[in-house]
């Protein structure tokens, strides 16, 4: 009896300071953590195989995670009888535990998700990225459509071209100026500009409101003392991009300045959107002052990259995935487009590639980014940020349309 009261006072002990808050938390977060980053990175591979085979893609977002765990524990004393006649109490112990996950899922195929989808990035945003540590040839080779009316296969943008997409010279110019970058002779910068919107404005007709107004959207009145007018302001940033003038005879800044049709010797050009007219029409023969970029929208960007889905012959050969063809009638090697940026593999086999860094299955083999091609998974890992920050919006804020409740013990 002794030694069973010793034991119901170690047992209460152990049950009294038993806490699952803290255990759980320890043994869910990160497996919860690993598994959206998983299946997200899944998705938009997913979304790209989908593309190359002129397959339509489709999105659905976490938007919520909230997981109940319960404990319950209880001690009792029982009765035990033998043959009918009480012989001994003993403890009864009884521990239960209840894992109740609810993961909130919102499809994003709605008309915000699609507006955001088709909508190129503005040419801010490509020069931000390019102030990044991300490869300027990586960020132009994704984002940009044509500079100066060059093209970065533009044929590409969308589904699979039946002709070879024009590249080379765009290729050949941003390689030029990822090695001036890397020898730090050119850098991208934005210095603040005003531009008049409108001017002679009477002072009758401006009010204190007017004024506040026009601040809060990024405008500014400014009077005139004599005259008593008032001009409109805005204020805005404007990317450049500078040349050492130590550097003005460098032979990969002539390929550049070449490739792009720019006027040679000039330490600084302007980034433009919508500057020039088609095919540079109005272009001075001595050259260009300033790059006149066209961006992608992100939905361009993933058809861009769906042409470095390698298809089995198989697909290929029956027309399941279409092909692009050279002037000969041979088949066009996407892989001269996307070579040193982007690769996606297949293999046909029962369970995943073991050196997959991402793998999804689909008609029937395994696609997959190798874990060994680290340019491939800086590019993915890029597009997969930006698609993050592109489609989040309003479709997010509106709440989960689908809610998925699992219980288990």
């Amino acid at each position: 009896m002794r030694l069973r009261a010793g034991f119901l006072v170690l047992f209460c002990s152990w049950l009294a300071g038993c806490t699952i808050g803290p255990r759980a938390l320890e043994n869910h977060r990160l497996r919860y953590n690993e598994a959206v980053k998983r299946t997200s990175e899944e998705q938009l591979l997913l979304n790209i195989v989908r593309l190359r085979y002129t397959d339509t893609p489709s999105s659905i977002s976490v938007t919520s995670i909230a997981t109940q765990h319960e404990f319950v524990k209880s001690l009792k004393m029982g009765q035990f009888f033998t043959d009918g006649v009480f012989t001994s109490l003993l403890p009864l112990v009884e521990l239960t535990g209840v894992d109740r996950p609810t993961i909130a899922l919102t499809p994003q195929d709605d008309q915000d998700f699609t507006k955001r989808l088709f909508t190129p990035i503005p040419l801010e945003g490509v020069v931000y990225l390019s102030k990044t540590t991300w490869p300027i040839s990586t960020v132009f080779r994704l984002w940009v459509e044509h500079l100066n009316w060059v093209s970065n296969a533009e044929a590409g943008s969308g589904p699979t071209p039946k002709t070879a997409p024009i590249y080379r010279e765009f290729l050949e110019g941003i390689q030029a100026l990822q090695r001036l970058e890397d020898r730090k002779v050119v850098h991208f910068s934005s210095e603040e500009t005003e531009v008049k919107i409108s001017e002679g404005l009477a002072s009758p007709k401006l009010s204190g409101t007017d004024v506040l107004e026009a601040a809060k959207a990024g405008f500014e009145f400014r009077r005139d003392e004599k005259k008593d007018v008032w001009t409109l302001i805005k204020k805005r940033q404007s990317p450049h991009l500078y040349i050492d003038a130590k550097h003005l005879q460098d032979s990969d800044l002539k390929i550049f300045c070449q490739a792009f049709k720019l006027k040679p010797g000039l330490t600084r050009y302007d980034l433009v959107a919508g500057k020039s007219y088609p095919y540079l029409a109005d272009a001075p023969k001595e050259g260009l002052t300033y790059l006149d970029l066209e961006s992608r929208s992100l939905l361009q960007v993933l058809f861009f990259l769906s042409h470095a889905v390698q298809v089995p012959h198989e697909h290929a050969r029956t027309g399941q995935a279409p092909m692009t063809l050279e002037h000969d009638g041979c088949v066009f090697d996407w892989r001269s487009v996307h070579d040193g940026f982007f690769q996606v593999s297949h293999t046909k086999c029962r369970q995943r590639p073991k050196n997959a860094h991402v793998a999804i299955q689909y008609e029937g083999y395994w696609f997959y980014i190798d874990t060994r091609d680290r340019d491939t998974k800086a590019t993915f890992a890029l597009v997969m940020e930006l698609a993050r920050l592109e489609l989040a919006g309003k479709s997010a804020e509106a709440g989960p349309i689908l809610t998925l409740p699992i219980g288990g013990r």
